[in-house]
């Protein structure tokens, strides 16, 4: 082989993940519903593998067009940032990164004709190797252009200690919205020469990406601890104890179902319309924080006995007006949990609320509201005109390390610490 073979051959291998880069949780085939990646057994449990441990995700999802298809899975290695890490797949998977998919099951009793597809992750052919964010990707034919979708996951390899404290606000007028997290790290097991460099800290509420924080600084900083106490640096809304929708039946109908109905063998469901809840005073139910889950009482496997219907939300403002300068999105787990053309709601002046439909799988559904004004790039969503803000709310926070040793070319996830807002 020659010289510049081998360049080109090590070449392909270093930039395939930069290559191979999309989007995370992302529907990119139009015939793809209800993708799932959770712990093994848990559908509400956010998939993260401990790096060196037997932990397994399983992977679920349907294809409408029912018929069997050649769906693969590979998964990629990303940064703090979720930028595709400058490595190979020699550097963090042990086996082959391409998995056909080869258990699935055409649907059976549902109106809606589908093919459920599910698989175990790791594979015994595909084990990760380093901690970190990953990716993981369905595509077809074995063909990475043929993208259906993707799913994050995480795998941590707990490394240093992490102390965490939930306080209230010094801020006064922010002491009864928001809420406030101070942490303290010890960070001697890795060492680093650089410290304010190479040690990243990203903090998640209800496993949400889209107001993630990230870039956070400690205040102290010596001999391999690191204090994060800062009154303005850990700051999130309250927000309310998340709204629910029972769709665990299509033809009984549950408390927040206004109507059903069975139009040519498919269903409509309209939710019953959801007000501000922006001033209104606090009360704790229980909610699930966004997730859902698939579930019937109706059958017996859930997976591929349950049906799908089109389920049309509604927001009705204060005013019954539009916003001026904001945009009104639905938020939850089974939009993606982004914000994004998909989740974004459409005004209809006539009955003065904001509106949008999702084709949903019989289950149980948490969501809210929240508004992104048009101007803002950065889109940082807000409570503040659909929910309001409350610091009593009971929220599930996630505090992720990452760690770049020197000369290293991907960020390891270290350390992972998680704790609820109530339940400390």
């Amino acid at each position: 082989m020659s010289r510049y073979v081998i360049i080109l051959f090590l070449f392909g291998f270093f930039t395939a993940g930069r290559g191979l880069a999309q989007t995370p949780d992302f529907v990119y085939s139009p015939s793809i519903r209800t993708p799932q990646l959770y712990m093994a057994g848990n559908q509400l449990g956010y998939p993260i593998l401990r790096l060196g441990t037997s932990d397994q995700l399983e992977l679920h999802f349907d294809d409408l067009d029912n018929t069997v298809k050649n769906y693969y899975y590979s998964v990629v290695l990303c940064n703090e940032d979720w930028t595709p890490a400058e490595v190979t797949e020699f550097d963090y998977i042990k086996g082959f990164n391409q998995i056909r998919i080869e258990n699935y099951q055409l649907s059976s009793i549902s109106q809606t004709r589908y093919t459920h597809y599910q698989a175990v992750f790791p594979d015994p052919n595909c084990q990760v190797i380093h901690s970190g964010n990953y990716m993981l990707k369905v595509f077809l034919d074995g063909d990475t252009s043929k993208l259906a979708f993707t799913k994050r996951f995480l795998v941590s390899n707990s490394k240093i200690s992490i102390e965490s404290q939930f306080l209230q606000p010094l801020n006064f007028d922010l002491s009864a919205t928001h809420q406030r997290i101070q942490l303290r790290l010890n960070v001697a097991s890795v060492n680093p020469t650089n410290a304010l460099d190479q040690i990243k800290v990203v903090i998640l509420q209800n496993y949400r990406w889209d107001n993630a924080l990230h870039g956070i600084k400690p205040n102290l900083y010596f001999n391999n601890d690191l204090q994060y106490n800062t009154d303005d640096a850990i700051l999130f809304e309250g927000g309310m104890e998340y709204r629910w929708l029972d769709l665990q039946s299509f033809r009984y109908l549950s408390d927040r179902v206004q109507s059903a109905t069975d139009n040519n063998n498919v269903y409509d469901v309209i939710a019953k319309p959801d007000g501000d809840r922006s001033k209104m005073d606090y009360y704790y139910y229980k909610d699930y924080n966004g997730k859902f889950y698939i579930q019937t009482t109706e059958s017996i496997n859930a997976q591929y006995q349950t049906d799908y219907a089109n389920v049309h939300f509604s927001f009705v403002p204060k005013d019954i007006e539009a916003f001026a300068d904001k945009d009104v999105y639905v938020l939850g787990n089974f939009t993606g949990g982004g914000l994004n053309d998909s989740s974004r709601m459409t005004f209809n002046a006539d009955k003065g609320r904001f509106e949008r439909t999702f084709q949903l799988k019989n289950g149980y559904y948490s969501y809210e509201y929240v508004t992104v004004d048009k101007n803002d790039p950065t889109m940082k969503p807000s409570f503040a005109f659909t929910e309001g803000n409350h610091i009593a709310t009971q929220n599930e926070y996630i505090i992720l390390v990452y760690y770049r040793p020197p000369a290293g070319r991907a960020d390891e996830l270290i350390g992972l610490s998680k704790f609820n807002s109530v339940k400390q």
